[in-house]
């Protein structure tokens, strides 16, 4: 269980701060819900307590991880997939899991194909996205702005 004041990533959303625990009543059972705040956006989020494993919260990483995550997955063939769809969703189940080796592999891959070939809207949303939740964790682990946060990680990328 996290505490109030503790930094922690949650995935699809980023790194940032339990500013609260708050019991919350929904439909007659109270429950207690992690109030978080987003380190790069003016956003709270509400996390439950019990779901919290479940929806792969963790505690922050550090830049020594994140820089050995991306040189594995520098050193990784790519799958080819069928169609972007494909490659797509299973992107962002990667991103979801809220590993940091799943998320430098989705960086590193869109990154390759983006300069190779583009990539699709989608695609590109989706690898911008993930630098930003990313970048979060950085800013947050680094104490720097969002874009010097930012920054790290292009220079980070193989």
């Amino acid at each position: 269980m996290y505490s109030i004041g503790d930094r922690i990533v949650y995935p699809m959303h980023g790194a940032g701060i339990v500013e609260m625990i708050e019991e919350i009543n929904l439909l007659g059972e109270i429950m207690d819900y992690y109030v978080m705040k987003i380190a790069f956006k003016d956003m709270k989020v509400k996390i439950p307590v019990k779901k919290a494993d479940e929806l792969n919260v963790r505690p922050l990483s550090t830049v020594d991880l994140i820089r050995e995550s991306f040189i594995e997955a520098s050193k990784k063939e790519f799958e080819n997939y069928p169609n972007w769809n494909t490659r797509y969703r299973i992107n962002m189940e990667k991103i979801k899991n809220g590993d940091i080796e799943n998320m430098t592999e989705v960086i590193s891959m869109l990154n390759a194909l983006d300069r190779e070939k583009g990539l699709s809207t989608g695609e590109k949303q989706l690898l911008n996205n993930s630098k930003e939740i990313l970048a979060s964790e950085v800013k947050m682990i680094e104490n720097v702005e969002f874009s010097q946060a930012i920054k790290i990680i292009n220079e980070l990328i193989i």
